[in-house]
């Protein structure tokens, strides 16, 4: 009897777990976990913008929605570019790439004579009332550029030379080179993470890892050195005694541990914050982390770095099912971007880097991150929706409800003609 009962258990338990293991296992499973985490994201993101910066809107006299609305236009603008991005089919992305990275060198290239200075850098067009930074767009260039030369490379990837000479020498040293004339460290970061990431998955040899990091460091540190503000940032941050000055140099990281440590378990509640009285900097942008703590306590804060944990096992997912090398390439670049700009942000806002002024993927305020974040996404869904049985599914799905539809009223008009009839 023990046994019986107990097998019955077991097996109705296992009735009820193959569902869930079948849904995970849909065709359809890392389109719709890339689009419900890219649209929570996003629509979280407008709530913590409108909280951390109507006040910061109101002390500079203008309407606390204001910073609110241009970023709730941007994600409009975003979230229609990325529909359109996602119906692409793969080999559009193909012949995108080229063109892509070509604009965006020229948009960089322009910022030297015509760019404006924004904190310290460089790396900003003006047009009209509109302000954007290229160098958003050449994150996105450099994914397609590499997946493109290295799509049909996998037997040559041994050689040094096929690595070097078509992308690290013309097209990733070109582009780091116009980052770092505007002096824009945090952006160069991204991308040495991201060429690393489209060179790991794409087969590089070791040697090329250790040469490129070599150069990346000695770029990085001459970068330091060369500026007494970057210098002083990095010792602040080396120094005890500067993480505990408010008012010092460290202050911007200080207040960001203080809204962490003021909401405490379960936060202060939404829109009550203390820090973002002027007492926090780049509170809406930057540091927005910091009032998510702050204000939705530990539960918030869990909540971001989960929905950013499935975001990157949907992307494994995406990238390690495919067949198509240039969508895995692709796929592990813009998996790379968006993680590695996320932990840098984060790991700046609770001290375990300095600050180098990188924006929260989706999250923080700021019309360039959030367009081109989105439009990488789009590209995501479109590689997802082209994975075997995923397309054929959603098309499907206007045609069943449409058929529901059309059988729905004759089912409701029978209904009074069976009970006449009784």
């Amino acid at each position: 009897m023990g046994s019986a009962a107990s097998g019955t258990a077991g097996s109705s338990d296992g009735r009820r777990s193959l569902p869930v293991i079948g849904k995970l296992e849909s065709p359809l499973t890392t389109y719709y976990l890339i689009l419900g985490v890219t649209s929570t994201l996003v629509v979280f993101g407008l709530v913590m913008v409108f909280s951390a910066s109507s006040v910061e809107a109101l002390l500079a006299d203008e309407a606390s929605y204001a910073v609110f609305v241009r970023q709730l236009l941007f994600a409009v603008v975003g979230a229609a570019v990325a529909a359109f991005a996602s119906r692409l089919d793969v080999r559009w992305w193909k012949r995108l790439a080229a063109p892509t990275m070509v604009v965006a060198i020229l948009l960089m290239a322009a910022v030297i004579p015509l760019g404006r200075t924004v904190n310290g850098n460089r790396n900003w067009l003006a047009v009209g009332p509109v302000q954007f930074q290229p160098s958003e767009f050449a994150k996105l260039g450099i994914v397609l550029v590499g997946a493109v030369i290295f799509a049909n490379k996998s037997s040559r990837m041994g050689n040094l030379v096929h690595v070097a000479v078509p992308y690290l020498v013309p097209i990733s040293l070109v582009v780091l080179g116009l980052i770092l004339v505007g002096h824009d460290l945090g952006t160069a970061m991204i991308l040495l993470v991201i060429i690393g990431a489209v060179l790991l998955v794409a087969g590089a040899p070791k040697r090329v890892f250790a040469i490129a990091g070599g150069l990346a460091a000695v770029g990085v540190a001459l970068m330091v050195t060369g500026s007494g503000n970057r210098t002083s940032r990095i010792a602040n941050w080396l120094s005890p005694a500067c993480q505990s000055d408010p008012d010092g140099w460290c202050g911007q990281s200080v207040h960001g541990m203080y809204a962490l440590a003021d909401g405490g378990w379960w936060g202060v509640g939404l829109g009550a914050s203390k820090e973002k009285w002027a007492w926090l900097s780049e509170a809406h942008n930057d540091f927005i982390f910091a009032i998510i703590g702050e204000e939705l306590g530990l539960p918030g804060t869990l909540m971001v770095l989960a929905l950013f944990a499935i975001l990157a096992w949907a992307c494994f997912r995406l990238v390690t099912r495919t067949q198509d090398r240039f969508v895995r390439v692709a796929g592990f670049g813009i998996m790379a971007w968006l993680l590695g700009q996320a932990i840098i942000n984060i790991g700046a806002v609770i001290g375990l880097f300095p600050v180098i002024g990188v924006p929260l993927p989706l999250v923080s305020a700021g019309g360039s991150s959030l367009v081109t974040t989105l439009v990488a996404l789009g590209i995501l869904l479109s590689f997802a929706r082209n994975e075997p049985g995923c397309k054929a599914l959603l098309d499907a799905r206007p045609s069943l409800v449409r058929r529901s539809l059309a059988v729905l009223p004759a089912r409701v008009r029978s209904v009074p003609q069976r009970r006449r009839s009784r």
